[in-house]
């Protein structure tokens, strides 16, 4: 184990090892040369790894359900008829993607579950405490669960394939229709309808949850930094998420004078450089701004021709929102300047965006609690990336927590969590959700 992985008194060398195990063969569905994966949504490798996840935990009791847009629920009924909480990730991966990213958190939620359904008599560790300490309501509802568990792996959170990204968790949200995700087409023109019918995991299956619980690597550096084993996750970045096609005219790159030209690669690369400016220009000692521009698409991308047309994404993300909206209203200024300087048009297409928002106060209470009960050096730490659970807190009460990634290196076949780290987020996701499905959290 890691220095931020000690021993504590739910460490179990059986259960570490079936996990660590499960992670292996999880981690070799897609695996790619340089040690990361790619499951990209709807692929053949995310058909693989959805089966594969769906015989293990089938062998452990739960019953598997899709619904209409492929989000998977493995449902352990420990209470019939009481509600579900969900506890999960994702299983999609970026194209040479890391082997954590998402894969952990879906895998540490089914090996949660896989523990409190083996022991549903037992207390947690306080509760166990206060019972020999003689307190009064101790052990009120220790050894009986008021609620069941629904661990989830949703559809295209990473959305790499299929725009938008959390695309499964926003349609159980309410934020994007079914039939709007089904319809959207990735860049060869296969729908997210015909991509997984191809690999035979959708359903017309529906939940209602009473809460969420989700752990995930950092994929930054601060925990690393500080040492610790556990972040307790206290609020979301706020981002801008857009679609931009530059138009130009298409030209001969020789024949052509420049003073003749209307470049769209041109163009795209400076709102690159605009986007990244605007990053500098209101990152200060109090606040921070993050732009990315990704995924170009030139045409028609030939050596002898001037573009006619980029379509690119540019996000931008703060803590705070006046910041966040000062830096994005410059953006778009910018872009007008860009037009005239480059001769091209830029047109913006899609969104999406998510507001900076806190998650529950009493989870991240519970979430301390349960570390300190399992001698996990713990902290508070806010997410830069989006995650499901930043769409689901905006329904149900929401834990989420982090353990670190070492080098905060994420999207990349470098990725790495080391096994310490692992087994101990393991162990806290089990202590806690144990409390979560007893009441401790929400009440049935």
């Amino acid at each position: 184990m890691s220095a931020t992985a000690p021993a504590h008194p739910l460490t179990d060398e059986g259960a570490a090892r079936a996990f660590l195990a499960d992670f292996r063969s999880l981690s070799g569905i897609g695996a790619t040369p340089g040690g990361g994966v790619d499951r990209q949504a709807g692929t053949v490798a995310d058909g693989q790894a959805r089966h594969w996840f769906r015989g293990l935990v089938e062998g452990h009791g739960f019953d598997v359900r899709y619904d209409r847009v492929g989000n998977q629920f493995a449902l352990l009924e420990l209470v019939p008829g009481a509600p579900y909480i969900a506890v999960g990730s994702h299983l999609d991966s970026q194209p040479l993607g890391g082997r954590f990213d998402g894969a952990y958190g879906v895998l540490a939620a089914a090996h949660a579950g896989i523990r409190l359904a083996a022991r549903p008599a037992e207390r947690s560790v306080d509760q166990t405490k206060a019972h020999e300490a003689g307190a009064d309501d101790a052990g009120a509802a220790a050894g009986a669960p008021r609620f069941n568990i629904a661990v989830v792996n949703w559809f295209n959170e990473e959305g790499c394939r299929f725009k938008p990204s959390m695309m499964g968790s926003s349609v159980f949200t309410g934020k994007l229709t079914a039939e709007q995700a089904l319809a959207t087409a990735d860049p060869r023109g296969v729908t997210v309808r015909e991509a997984l019918a191809a690999i035979g995991t959708v359903g017309d299956f529906s939940l209602d949850v009473a809460a969420y619980v989700e752990i995930h690597i950092e994929q930054g550096r601060s925990l690393e930094d500080d040492g610790l084993a556990i972040g307790l996750v206290e609020s979301t970045w706020g981002a801008n998420k857009y679609e931009f096609v530059v138009h130009g005219e298409q030209a001969h790159t020789g024949a052509t004078l420049i003073a003749d030209r209307s470049d769209a690669l041109l163009g795209a690369s400076a709102l690159v450089v605009a986007a990244r400016e605007v990053a500098d220009r209101f990152t200060d000692d109090e606040h921070m701004v993050i732009t990315s521009c990704g995924e170009f698409t030139v045409f028609p991308n030939s050596p002898v021709v001037v573009a006619s047309r980029v379509n690119l994404l540019v996000d931008v993300r703060s803590t705070d929102p006046d910041v966040l909206a000062a830096a994005d209203a410059e953006l778009h200024r910018r872009i007008a300047d860009i037009e005239r300087s480059a001769g091209v048009r830029i047109e913006r297409g899609a969104e999406h965006n998510w507001a900076s928002k806190a998650y529950d106060a009493a989870g991240m209470r519970l979430a301390a609690d349960a570390a300190d009960a399992l001698g996990l050096g713990h902290g508070v730490v806010r997410t830069l990336a989006g995650h499901d659970s930043t769409n689901l807190k905006d329904i149900v009460p929401t834990i989420m927590l982090f353990v670190p990634s070492v080098e905060g290196i994420s999207h990349n076949e470098k990725e790495l969590t080391r096994d310490g780290d692992m087994l101990a987020g393991v162990d806290l996701l089990t202590e806690l959700l144990g409390r979560v499905i007893n009441g401790e959290f929400v009440r049935s």
